[in-house]
């Protein structure tokens, strides 16, 4: 594992609040921003529209980002930005809004300043963009040198949004546990960056097996509770800080490698981010040899209807498609290699058939 350790530890500003977004002006106001592009997409837009302030003194652009964060779409939106001489850029949405806000504004060298409409990843807190191919599989991560400008929550709109993407951010963010304490562990002394990193990662998973039903209680009944808010903040802020705080050693292992490498099979793209993360930790933990943590969480998973096998997102692979995804999972630039167990397709596979296995009941 690599030695080096870059703190990218939170956005420049950060607020979550009823009423947060009203102060969005004064923000742009105080950053000197007159022209901004405002990147949303749809039916989050239609959401969040009611919540979104007037303007008095600001010119803007709205485009809509078009489903995708990509090399083309981040050029596409560049020349707009540079056509119409803007001055910032504001992400109203989800995950991949925000990654292509970051990775456009960080072409354009201006500020990004994010309005998540979903506690689904980190993204609005991480100075990170995963950029994918035009065809849904991913491509890289783009780690940026300057955070984003400012992240304003408004509760009031994640209440309303799909509750699946709520679970589905449930299910990644626990993953930041397991993930940095494969790598963590391997360390025989901390510094006090990753001990920030761990305490973070370990916050996210006490957290979200405490909380997480109440606040998915507090969304069907469009109440704000503190187990809600708690969850909310635990997807955004706390799992940014894990990978903020302790970089190659926070970010991903073998879960993530996971995720990656079913996204070659077409019939994954049905399924969530944050579900194949889930799915993604229970094959790490077979790997790890760890059952009885697997069977500690199975009842989490199953309150949540987080997968805990390929049949219960209705995936059948077959033996060709199994040793495909696990040779995608090894690829020699994949986080999967900083566990500390030999990784080869070999174990990969054996990992995911064994799980598929034990699950067969579940």
């Amino acid at each position: 594992m690599n030695q080096s350790l870059i703190v990218r530890g939170a956005p420049q500003e950060y607020e979550c609040r009823v009423g947060a977004w009203d102060s969005l002006e004064e923000h742009l106001n105080r950053r000197n921003i007159k022209c901004v592009m405002i990147l949303h997409g749809k039916d989050s837009w239609e959401e969040a529209k009611p919540y979104f302030p007037t303007f008095m003194h600001i010119d803007t652009c709205f485009v809509e980002y078009g489903g995708e964060c990509t090399d083309e779409k981040t050029a596409e939106l560049k020349a707009i930005f540079e056509q119409k001489e803007l001055d910032g850029i504001i992400a109203v949405g989800g995950g991949k809004i925000a990654d292509l806000g970051k990775a456009i504004a960080n072409q354009c060298q201006t500020p990004i300043l994010i309005l998540p409409t979903l506690a689904a990843t980190c993204a609005a807190y991480t100075p990170l963009s995963v950029i994918y191919n035009t065809d849904g599989s991913m491509d890289r991560y783009d780690v940026f040198p300057i955070s984003n400008a400012l992240v304003l929550i408004e509760p009031k709109v994640i209440l309303t949004s799909p509750s699946e993407l709520m679970i589905a951010g449930i299910g990644d963010t626990v993953a930041k546990w397991y993930e940095a304490d494969a790598m963590i562990s391997q360390l025989a002394t901390q510094p006090i960056e990753i001990q920030v990193s761990a305490f973070a990662a370990k916050k996210c998973r006490d957290v979200l097996l405490r909380d997480s039903q109440e606040a998915l209680k507090a969304m069907a009944q469009k109440e704000i509770n503190q187990a809600f808010l708690n969850v909310v903040e635990t997807n955004i802020l706390l799992g940014g800080m894990v990978g903020g705080f302790g970089d190659d050693y926070g970010r991903t292992a073998g879960a993530h490698s996971i995720h990656d490498a079913l996204t070659i099979l077409p019939e994954s793209h049905q399924q969530l981010h944050g579900n194949k993360v889930a799915y993604g930790v229970f094959v790490q933990l077979v790997i790890e040899n760890k059952w009885d943590e697997i069977e500690r969480l199975i009842p989490f998973y199953q309150s949540l209807k987080l997968p805990v096998s390929l049949k219960a997102m209705n995936m059948v692979l077959s033996e060709f498609d199994y040793e495909q995804v696990a040779e995608r999972a090894c690829e020699s630039h994949e986080t999967i290699h900083y566990m500390k167990e030999k990784i080869t397709p070999d174990v990969v596979k054996n990992a995911m058939m064994a799980l598929e296995t034990a699950m067969k009941n579940k």
